[in-house]
């Protein structure tokens, strides 16, 4: 079996390293020559996962056309880059996609799901991989739980032993909906944590974010056809627990930034890397409100990143709305 890894920014180069590592003929795509050229020559990639070193049955390649021609495709581009990428794999052979990004297609609002769908056609095997799973650790070999949601289980099941390592275990879950939606707004809350680290919050004030952020997903989850469920497991509070609190976490890392006084495209450009939470907040608060759904935390930090609302204000309102019975959604 031949599997490609469409991306090598720190994810899609941690998932390809795992793959070769059970001995899996890989190849990890790379937008730009140069890097690609670079990181199969070096055999690590310096810029994002320095110090980990790629297996011998990973090669690193520039060429889409050829990297498309695998059985299996896992995209690890950005969300806005996965219709694009996938539109370009459509004439492969490959019956099994897996997608590693979290959020919407900006100018749809559309699931990634969704996205994959259209390009690649209903025969196509398409699955979603979620859950607490920092590229920084999973490549050093740190244990790491993951989810696998598709429509079709032997789709699901395909990539589970695909992944699957001793230090890598991956569930399978049904709900694909309810795994896209919890792990796009967790990317939000992240953003709102980071806020409230980058004010010197302390615990309490994170503990009350993440609950009610907790809520605030599950109640657009429900609203759409999701499983309450899966707000519970590994793409919904496990997720965002890590997302919340890690030292890896990019989302979290541009709300500190902006609270400092960063604006939120030097705070993104600061990270280095693509940070799905900005524009998934626009997507995710656009969707809510046009069903008439609350989403109070998504609402203040849309008004911090692109109305140059002070986040401090932004706190102040959400600590003062009017009391309510607590619910989980």
């Amino acid at each position: 079996m031949k599997v490609s890894v469409l991306g090598a920014g720190s994810w899609g180069t941690a998932l390809a390293c795992l793959l070769a590592s059970k001995g899996t003929a890989t190849t990890l795509w790379a937008r730009d020559d140069d890097k690609a050229r670079t990181m199969e020559t070096a055999r690590e990639n310096a810029a994002y996962l320095p110090g980990v070193l790629f297996p011998d049955s990973l090669t690193v390649t520039s060429n889409l056309e050829a990297a498309s021609r695998a059985s299996s495709l896992i995209l690890a581009v950005p969300a806005r880059a996965q219709r694009v990428v996938a539109r370009a794999t459509a004439p492969g052979p490959a019956q099994s996609f897996l997608c590693a990004a979290k959020g919407y297609e900006p100018e749809t609002r559309q699931r990634m799901s969704e996205v994959l769908r259209e390009e690649l056609g209903e025969l196509r095997g398409i699955a979603i991989l979620a859950g607490p799973s920092h590229a920084e650790e999973t490549a050093r070999g740190i244990p790491t739980t993951v989810v696998v949601a598709s429509h079709r289980d032997e789709v699901a099941r395909h990539f589970q032993d695909l992944l699957m390592t001793p230090t890598f275990r991956v569930y399978t879950n049904e709900d694909v909906l309810g795994v896209e939606t919890a792990a796009s707004l967790k990317n939000v809350i992240a953003i709102a944590a980071g806020i409230c680290d980058g004010l010197g919050f302390g615990d309490n004030t994170k503990g009350a974010l993440l609950t009610r952020g907790l809520a605030e997903m599950a109640r657009l989850g429900r609203a759409l056809g999701a499983n309450l469920e899966t707000f519970y497991g590994l793409a919904g509070i496990g997720d965002l627990v890590t997302t919340c609190t890690s030292r890896h976490s990019r989302n979290r890392k541009v709300g500190e930034l902006i609270a400092r006084g960063y604006g939120v495209e030097r705070a993104v450009r600061e990270t280095g890397q693509a940070c799905e939470g900005v524009e998934t907040t626009q997507s995710a608060l656009g969707i809510a409100q046009e069903r008439g759904i609350e989403l109070p935390i998504t609402r203040q930090v849309s008004s911090v990143l692109f109305e140059g609302k002070d986040p401090r204000v932004g706190i102040e309102q959400l600590m003062t709305r009017d009391p309510k019975a607590e619910s989980r959604v």
